[in-house]
């Protein structure tokens, strides 16, 4: 007798992403109760299940839901509201004059809103999100139905959020007191920057990371002038002070980390650190290329992160993955750098891994939960196909996205969002908050 199952999915190809390097053909997924069954021969899969509903992707690739490992998503209400700038301009004279004049509840809600439905559209399932007003950020996620680990913001200065150190952990941690237990909604402590964080901040940030279990979330080493500037106030690079006060370890995400010298990368290796690596933003802001290779072969844990689209444009993971392998090729002066399914593991196992999540999301693996993106290579644009991984970096973008599943819950079909909010509710979200910065 066949088993019942809710859903049984048939591309023409799968990529589970683990094991690395596979690419398995007229294959099936089976998923039930939310999670991942299994991956089998499609002629098996059709003798064992009956499946309340059965997707049909004879020209498509179906890969894990990609994971964003780092985004600002509110920010999505400030794109194209400064650029051609370096990044230290950039804040100071347009963005932190901007978000003191208009970031709130309501601002940090729609943008995130804005940002859950361009990345849903594009195959991200997954977003860890770094900025204020962290209740307004986790319920726009949870109303898109996304999955999400929330930043708890602390800087030193006041902000529309809070006033100080103490002030932005209290009311975080008192966000994360109200959400604990939702299954797609978890927390990390998210000291903005060393440039921006005391010595006093990160031993407590250090502390409650400890106590709580929590991911620690920062930039660091993302331009020149930052590590100039540390060594002239603290004597040592942003990363050795890190280190010096404790806050190097397996839970740290560092966030750009761009200009790394040997000791740099020494001391993320040794303490288990994972990167976040966000090309696009880092060329259009001018700070440089991270290392990604060198990381790599150092054992360092990579994902990829979008930034937020006011430093970007556009949050679109198809993009890192092409530019992250094209700039590993170009710095190295190595065609063979970073290859295709290096490029995709960091999309989705590396930023999985780096959330402390790899046991539930980033593979099509059984007994996962079925987060899950089906791209269609089967246009005149994509053919002929040798490889479909190459395909998925070098050739496709978001646009090829045809179907989107969190947690087996369809939020993309034939390239329509299933979002509770639609697209003319968003178009009026982001007119209006348009003519609020504009002015």
């Amino acid at each position: 007798m066949k088993r019942r199952i809710d859903l049984l999915i048939t591309p023409r190809w799968v990529v589970p992403v683990e094991p690395a390097g596979i690419t398995l053909e007229n294959h099936a997924v089976a998923v039930d109760a939310g999670l991942i069954l299994a991956v089998l021969p499609l002629d098996e899969a059709r003798l064992r299940y009956e499946a309340g509903t059965t997707v049909e992707l004879p020209q498509h690739v179906l890969i894990p839901g990609l994971v964003n490992l780092h985004a600002h998503a509110a920010m999505n209400l400030m794109r194209g509201i400064a650029d051609d700038l370096p990044l230290m301009r950039w804040l100071q004279e347009a963005i932190w004059p901007a978000e003191s004049r208009h970031v709130s509840a309501a601002f940090v809600r729609d943008g995130t809103l804005l940002a859950a439905a361009e990345m849903l559209g594009g195959g991200i399932t997954t977003c860890n999100d770094m900025y204020f007003y962290p209740d307004a950020a986790a319920e726009a996620f949870a109303t898109a139905g996304m999955r999400a680990v929330v930043g708890l913001t602390v800087l030193e200065f006041p902000t529309p959020w809070a006033s100080d150190a103490d002030d932005y952990l209290r009311k975080g941690l008192t966000v994360r007191d109200a959400w604990r237990g939702h299954p797609g909604i978890s927390f990390s402590l998210a000291p903005h920057a060393p440039y921006t964080v005391s010595d006093a901040t990160f031993q407590r940030v250090r502390a409650l990371a400890d106590e709580l279990d929590l991911p620690i979330h920062t930039h660091v080493h993302e331009t020149v002038t930052e590590i100039r500037e540390a060594i002239a106030e603290h004597g040592m690079r942003p990363l050795a002070r890190l280190a010096r006060l404790g806050v190097l370890g397996e839970n740290l995400i560092a966030v750009h980390a761009v200009h790394l010298d040997d000791t740099d990368i020494e001391l993320l290796a040794h303490h288990g650190c994972s990167v976040a690596h966000c090309p696009t933003s880092n060329m259009k802001l001018g700070s440089g290329i991270a290392p990604a290779t060198r990381l790599l072969s150092a054992g360092i844990r990579l994902g990829l992160g979008s930034d937020g689209a006011a430093s970007n444009n556009r949050i679109d993971l198809f993009q890192e993955m092409r530019h992250a392998a094209l700039l590993a090729k170009a710095s190295t002066l190595d065609a063979s750098a970073l290859p295709a399914h290096t490029a995709l593991h960091m999309a989705t196992l590396g930023g999985a891994r780096a959330l402390g999540l790899d046991d539930r999301i980033g593979s099509i693996s059984p007994g996962k939960s079925a987060d899950l993106c089906a791209v269609d290579l089967g246009g005149p644009f994509s053919q002929p196909c040798f490889d479909p991984v190459s395909h998925l970096v070098y050739v496709a973008g978001r646009e090829h996205v045809t179907h989107v599943w969190v947690n087996g819950e369809s939020r993309v079909a034939k390239g329509v969002s299933l979002l509770q909010i639609n697209d003319k509710e968003l178009l009026r979200i982001a007119s209006l908050w348009h003519t609020r910065l504009a002015n």
